[in-house]
């Protein structure tokens, strides 16, 4: 099939789908966000690259509203229609991790994948927390960052409404506060080049991942780094076409309104070291 030109009123074709830090189970998740996308956006393969639902913030409090749920059954809707969803849990989900190989109403739960594209490139698929220093060796400063975090986004979501009140369209706070903080910057950067030193060490082409909520496409010493980035700020899908091209789309820039969540932007138009349990190569 085609991605390029779908029929009218159809959804996007792609391979692949790579979505992560989703954080069903926090009030930041912009569910409704991802369930727009997943109306209008379609794969032969969806990848989950960790912190789907997020099991450090349920063990403090329930809040699993029906619009996280809906997700949840999207998903497994997608299953039944023939896409295959590969799940590969994050340190937030990380409950998981001893289920890898195993199948959940469908859903592939995996340590790691290689996902192999169109043009031949073979790219581990990995959510990233094993090289986040903070996460592995200071687990309570990583809990304290995520309270901060959580405060953050918070603010963001009045900060927003206010926004959209004032006819202005979506725009992330916490993700340009983020980025204004030099560490943070530093942070980003040595994360990047420590995963794609992974997947030269395995001699593979590249990495997809997410963890750090910050979404980008880029070459790293011929490594190519990938991060579909998040659906608690930004709003970012990474998709595959089928002549194998990569992209970042971010669902929070087109217009229009919703018929099932009237308040929310429709996003359906074209905008201007981890072991090897669980490793599956993939090709779509």
């Amino acid at each position: 099939m085609n991605d390029l030109m779908p029929p009218p009123g159809a959804p996007s074709r792609y391979r692949a789908i790579w979505l992560s830090d989703v954080h069903l189970g926090t009030r930041g998740c912009k569910a409704e966000y991802l369930i727009d996308f997943l109306r209008h956006n379609e794969a032969a393969t969806i990848y989950l690259v960790g912190d789907i639902v997020d099991g450090w913030r349920l063990r403090k409090s329930w809040y699993w509203p029906q619009t996280h749920n809906d997700v949840v059954q999207k998903l497994l809707r997608a299953v039944r229609k023939g896409t295959r969803v590969i799940y590969v849990p994050g340190n937030h989900d990380e409950w998981l991790r001893p289920y890898a190989l195993l199948h959940f109403g469908g859903v592939e739960v995996l340590d790691e994948a290689i996902h192999v594209t169109a043009d031949g490139r073979r790219l581990l698929v990995i959510h990233g927390d094993l090289f986040d220093t903070v996460v592995k060796h200071a687990k309570w400063l990583a809990a304290l960052g995520d309270n901060a975090y959580t405060a953050a986004l918070y603010i963001n979501r009045y900060f927003n409404l206010l926004r959209r009140l004032l006819g202005y369209e979506y725009w992330s706070l916490s993700a340009y506060l983020k980025l204004k903080v030099k560490n943070a910057v530093q942070y980003i950067g040595s994360f990047a080049e420590a995963l794609s030193e992974e997947a030269r060490r395995r001699g593979l082409d590249g990495v997809v991942c997410g963890h750090i909520h910050h979404a980008e496409i880029r070459d790293l010493g011929g490594i190519l780094y990938c991060n579909d980035g998040d659906w608690v700020e930004s709003c970012t899908a990474m998709v595959e076409h089928f002549d194998g091209r990569l992209e970042i789309i971010p669902w929070t820039v087109k217009g229009e309104f919703d018929q099932l969540y009237p308040e929310l932007p429709l996003f359906a138009k074209e905008p201007t070291h981890a072991g090897l349990r669980g490793l599956v190569e993939v090709e779509s």
